[in-house]
């Protein structure tokens, strides 16, 4: 059987997730869907359809798609949904997890790598985070969960546009690409998103594509000649208050602990120094490195090696071959937690040929 694919849903409290959500399960897409709840807030998505009394519930609705909540825990609701598809017992062809808007994703994306059992049954296709972007500055400055989903994301939603100015909008949408390059960002006017935007995004596929916001890729060459240019407070402000100043230019730089950087290199990796280094760096930084991604120019192989990661874990595999006259470049995207970009640049120096 094919394997079932599963989208993470996350966001801060109130980012309008289950307005996401009830909008997925109610249009007519073709799609069957099953959700994985964990999420009991005032406004839970089935109120009207779940009593949630027992442990566990499971609820088929009229379009095919299928409601789980859960107080215990994930890996046991997946074991259940996968089992009770297997006999017929239930008819979908894909799972949404949503998170409490407190939670952090890796774990649960870590259960799809980690757990053979739901690896069997299961490939991860991707997170998707809702950003409010009337409480975004607030909720980023004040708390790393909210960080850490917007660095984790594949997709990036940003919610309730339509009650901050503009200039509010862009300076938000600025700092998110700061921390995370790789998610597309778009606005999500109560909920109403393009289904193609929220599943089979394929963010976990180790494909030979690494989307990196161009912008992004200019900033971060001008950043290069000014090594200072990022910390406007200093390394360690995480002053609550430090939002974006409303008079001034809105490109404020709001130094955050979440942060990205790409790394490129025009020398192939000699294979064996690289996967020594990675894999050392994987042991000490492996808790604060969120999502880490590169398609590499490797010593001795004509195709590209493509390697990713999330937290401690990481995969690698060939790619295509090096089109014809393309320029063997190496480029990689690290998003996490204060990473030391000096230590990782000069070790990743250090691998080349």
């Amino acid at each position: 059987m094919a394997l079932i694919p599963a989208t993470i849903l996350t966001g801060f409290l109130g980012s309008g997730k289950t307005t996401l959500l009830k909008r997925v399960l109610t249009e007519s897409h073709g799609h069957k869907i099953a959700v994985i709840e964990n999420e009991f807030g005032e406004e839970n998505i089935d109120s009207d359809i779940l009593v949630t009394e027992s442990k566990e519930q499971i609820v088929q609705m009229s379009n095919g798609c299928v409601c789980c909540t859960i107080r215990e825990d994930l890996r046991e609701a997946l074991q259940l949904l996968a089992a009770k598809r297997r006999k017929g017992l239930l008819d979908f062809d894909r799972v949404i997890i949503e998170t409490t808007g407190l939670a952090d994703p890796g774990p649960v994306a870590q259960t799809f790598f980690m757990d053979d059992e739901i690896a069997e049954s299961y490939l991860l296709d991707s997170i998707v985070t809702l950003v409010d972007a009337k409480h975004a500055a607030q909720q980023l400055n004040d708390r790393q969960e909210a960080r850490r989903q917007v660095g984790f994301a594949d997709q990036i939603f940003l919610s309730k546009t339509d009650l901050v100015s503009a200039e509010d909008t862009d300076a938000l949408i600025h700092r998110l690409k700061h921390m995370n390059p790789r998610a597309p960002i778009e606005k999500a006017h109560f909920g109403e998103v393009a289904i193609a935007k929220v599943l089979d995004l394929r963010g976990f596929n180790l494909n030979a594509k690494l989307d990196i916001d161009p912008d992004f890729l200019k900033a971060d060459d001008h950043a290069h000649d000014h090594h200072d240019h990022d910390h406007e407070h200093g390394e360690h402000c995480d002053h609550p208050s430090h939002q974006h100043d409303h008079g001034h230019g809105h490109h404020h730089h709001v130094d955050d602990d979440v942060k990205s950087f790409v790394y490129r290199a025009s020398r192939p990796f000699d294979p064996a120094r690289l996967e020594d280094f990675l894999g050392a760096i994987v042991n000490i930084y492996g808790p604060r490195m969120l999502r880490y991604k590169g398609v590499l120019d490797m010593n001795g192989t004509q195709r590209k090696v493509i390697f990713q990661g999330v937290h401690q874990l990481m995969g690698s595999d060939l790619g295509p071959e090096w089109g014809e006259g393309e320029a063997r470049e190496s480029r990689m995207v690290f998003i996490g937690i204060d990473l030391p970009r000096d230590i990782l640049e000069q070790g990743l120096d250090q691998c080349l040929v």
